[in-house]
């Protein structure tokens, strides 16, 4: 038909990506060429996507001028003018919050922002503008990621000390990294495969019950050597893990506990322990607020990853069992000590 046009199949998958890409403007005229060479009339192209007859002519016409990527060219009339106020909206996001504006609610909203933008700048828009001008600028909602705050000024002095142990450990001594973790009836959520606009659903059981594993991760060898779990996360469950690795690990000398700073770690119960016990077990201490200075965290998060995210089991003692047999089965970690490779 007349200014029907022809696609090759390189073309079509441009296009087709295009219409992925979310950008309307973009995809309007994707939609309009990808129709017309399915043999689409103007008028049919017009009604099935709402648009003009001019903007189906004007695709028809760049693209004999200078194909698909001159039709799908969005200058002229097609793309607002970025509106003034939008740097002002931009800045008040990356760089305030709202309690600066005398607000109680924490983080920005269109509405706020539109509110925000009126008394400040005396521009009424309603907030669906805000929002599609948020979306232009590159803007979107998304959950932020928690970062650690404080810092330990002593982080590296630490390390370093930490590094040189392992450096010159003599044969007969060696080396664990010790933590807790807490194993919850109540299943940790993960993403997972859904229908589009559907939502899975993992059951709980109403009432949590939970359990606490003491562990260690053998530095030479990568075995994670975890003791019976306690109900109850305090200075008990450590000293019981401690005599564990004093009977478990008896070829060594003296072993070295790298731990985190937690208050049952140094405490009475444990001094009394290690009145006793010094000689063969020596405790060290992480940096503070450096949970990535413990190799054993990376084993944890395996551990949640594979058994108590969207969990299906109906007991805390089958919940345990998986998890010492996934910790049976996999026996050897690998110990990434890339933080204290980098402090030697």
């Amino acid at each position: 038909m007349d200014g029907s046009i022809q696609l090759t199949p390189d073309e079509r998958k441009v296009l087709l990506r295009a219409v992925r890409s979310g950008d309307g403007h973009v995809v309007r005229r994707a939609n309009v060429l990808l129709l017309l060479d399915d043999g689409w009339s103007y008028r049919n192209v017009r009604v099935i996507l709402y648009v003009s007859n001019d903007l189906v002519a004007a695709c028809v016409r760049r693209f004999h001028a200078g194909g698909i990527h001159e039709a799908l060219a969005t200058d002229g009339v097609d793309r607002p003018a970025e509106p003034t106020w939008l740097p002002a909206v931009w800045s008040w996001v990356q760089n305030t919050t709202p309690p600066d504006f005398g607000y109680f609610r924490q983080r920005w909203t269109c509405a706020m922002l539109a509110e925000v933008l009126a008394w400040e700048k005396d521009v009424h828009v309603s907030a669906e503008t805000v929002r599609r001008a948020l979306h232009r600028a590159g803007l979107v909602w998304r959950r932020p990621r928690p970062v650690l705050g404080p810092t330990d000024p002593e982080y590296a002095p630490k390390i370093r000390r930490l590094s040189r142990l392992m450096e010159r450990l003599p044969q007969d001594e060696t080396v664990v990294f010790q933590d807790e973790v807490d194993i919850h009836l109540n299943p940790k959520i993960g993403s997972c495969w859904m229908p589009r606009g559907e939502q899975a659903e993992v059951v709980t059981p109403g009432t949590n019950e939970k359990r606490h594993l003491a562990g260690s991760l053998h530095w030479r060898t990568g075995t994670l050597l975890v003791s019976e779990p306690g109900r109850r996360r305090n200075a008990e469950l450590f000293v019981a893990h401690l005599d564990d690795l004093r009977c478990r690990l008896r070829c060594y000398r003296r072993i070295h506990v790298i731990c985190d700073n937690a208050r049952f770690h140094d405490c009475r119960v444990v001094r009394e322990y290690l009145a006793q016990w010094g000689k063969r077990i020596v405790l060290h201490f992480l940096p503070t607020y450096a949970p990535e200075a413990n190799p054993i965290e990376r084993v944890w998060w395996h551990l949640h990853e594979t058994i108590t995210r969207n969990h299906r089991c109906h007991s805390i003692d089958e919940l345990l069992e998986n998890a010492f047999a996934w910790i049976e089965v996999h026996k050897a970690f690998p110990v990434e000590t890339s933080v204290y490779d980098l402090a030697a």
